[in-house]
């Protein structure tokens, strides 16, 4: 397997061309959406996906598709959540906001763009893959996205601004807004590898876990952390309802900890070399950004 900055290389270099690929996209329009997903970023989605890919075998060409896919609507979603009616804020991945630079209307555009476009990506991967595994993994990172995943914690965390807090709500608004999509990144690189049921639900249970010690570190960070190394405003959580507001700071390390040996743990079951991941999700507890 490749080092994380080695995946993230390779889905840097293919973003655009993806993204250019969709064919004949207006000029602004076009700008808007490059513009956020050309900001830098972790990639942890899409280097999650080729790893797990890469791990059980599978081939990174026919997955970088699925990889790209997944940071337009990681993208897409931070353009939306970035907006006057959401959290208002005006700094991401240490520029400007989109909304700040094309206008709140182009940025709507340009979130729905990303959003669509994956779709398209991946469906047009998958009828080239000529089995059921590319619609296997679009089905699986799209339920995950959506209004049972993603937009659902999204949703729960927007009800509960300004609600008292609450251990149960805060777990589902986690696990939902950001633990959803780190698993679909994980079964979706299992699945185009064609790996068994057995080691999909196991990769799942990791993702999970680490979703939400991910989570955790980042209701930290809003409270600790340097905004100049995270390239967005911190401070930004008051009214919301973060692990740290249940738990306090020393609670929330806790459970951050907890959840990382959970995903280690979760590990165990797979028959492949996997300290990839061990590393990834114990680096989770010394997040900078």
């Amino acid at each position: 397997m490749k080092k994380t900055e080695e995946y993230r290389a390779l889905v840097n270099e293919a973003l655009v061309p993806m993204l250019e690929s969709l064919g004949h996209i207006p000029e602004k329009l076009l700008s808007a959406m490059r513009y956020s997903l050309s900001a830098g970023g972790k990639r942890l989605r899409p280097v999650l996906l080729l790893a797990a890919c890469d791990m059980a075998g599978g081939t990174l060409s026919a997955a970088m598709p699925f990889a790209c896919a997944m940071e337009m609507i990681h993208t897409y979603s931070l353009i939306h959540d970035d907006l006057p009616a959401m959290d208002n804020d005006d700094l991401r991945r240490g520029k400007p906001t989109n909304h700040k630079v094309y206008g709140e209307g182009m940025a709507v555009l340009a979130g729905d763009g990303l959003l669509n476009g994956a779709v398209e990506l991946m469906a047009r991967s998958a009828i080239h893959i000529g089995d059921l595994r590319g619609i296997r993994a679009l089905e699986t990172i799209m339920r995950h996205a959506g209004v049972g995943g993603m937009i659902a914690g999204q949703a729960m965390d927007l009800c509960a601004e300004g609600a008292k807090p609450d251990e149960k709500m805060v777990s589902c608004i986690h696990c939902h807004k950001t633990a959803d999509l780190i698993q679909a990144a994980i079964e979706a690189g299992l699945i185009l590898a064609g790996a068994d049921e057995h080691t999909v639900k196991t990769g799942s249970r990791y993702g999970y876990h680490l979703g939400l010690a991910f989570q955790i570190t980042d209701d930290l960070l809003d409270v600790e952390g340097d905004s100049k190394l995270m390239g967005k405003n911190t401070g930004m959580d008051t009214d919301k309802m973060t692990w740290v507001a249940v738990k306090g700071k020393e609670g929330a390390r806790e459970d951050a900890r907890k959840e990382v040996e959970a995903a280690v743990s979760a590990l165990n079951d797979l028959v492949y070399e996997h300290s990839f991941f061990t590393d990834l999700a114990e680096n989770i507890l010394h997040r900078v950004s």
